[in-house]
């Protein structure tokens, strides 16, 4: 089983907790901590991780983390869960899948739009309605600029993806041209 498929069930399981017992939003804030945590300092991570440290070492490591770091129950009693099985690697991805589900669950979807020069806040307040009516979902949007593009705008929102871009458009011009001499 590929790390994203597991760490996929822990995100799941854990987001139906929260909704049923906590904050959804506070709990993502906690698994963040102690991702960060882990990520952030290699002598806690190798003490998590490292399989020369004994499983009830880790297991102790992870619980006195959960309880410093002040995090809600949820969160802690899967850091424990994690420890025991020795899965804590998989920290950071759940924590991605988590906030991808979180997004889902408030009906929100991400967008990033790549312009050729940076775009004015009412082009990009146009660009979400727009695509709130397209999605009919929320829209969190991204900007990005790449000055390859020449103009336009190419737009991602999932696997997605729309290219109005100047450079895309010459391209096919290009194309046509070569496929009609």
């Amino acid at each position: 089983m590929s790390q994203r498929t597991s760490a996929t069930r822990y995100a799941k399981a854990l987001l139906e907790v929260a909704i049923a017992e906590s904050d959804p939003s506070t709990i993502e804030r906690d698994l963040a901590t102690l991702s960060d945590a882990m990520q952030g300092h290699a002598d806690l991570r190798r003490a998590l991780t490292s399989p020369g440290v004994p499983q009830s070492g880790r297991e102790n490591v992870a619980r006195a983390v959960a309880a410093q770091a002040g995090v809600q129950p949820p969160v802690a009693k899967l850091f424990a869960l994690l420890a025991e099985r020795g899965r804590l690697d998989l920290v950071p991805t759940i924590l991605e899948v988590y906030r991808e589900r979180l997004l889902a669950h408030a009906n929100v979807v991400r967008a990033l739009v790549t312009s050729a020069a940076p775009l004015p806040a009412d082009r990009i307040e146009a660009l979400m309605t727009a695509l709130a009516r397209v999605t009919g979902k929320k829209v969190r949007l991204d900007t990005r600029v790449e000055p390859s593009l020449i103009g336009g705008v190419v737009t991602q929102i999932g696997s997605t993806v729309y290219d109005g871009s100047i450079s895309t458009q010459l391209a096919r011009m290009r194309q046509q041209l070569v496929e009609n001499a």
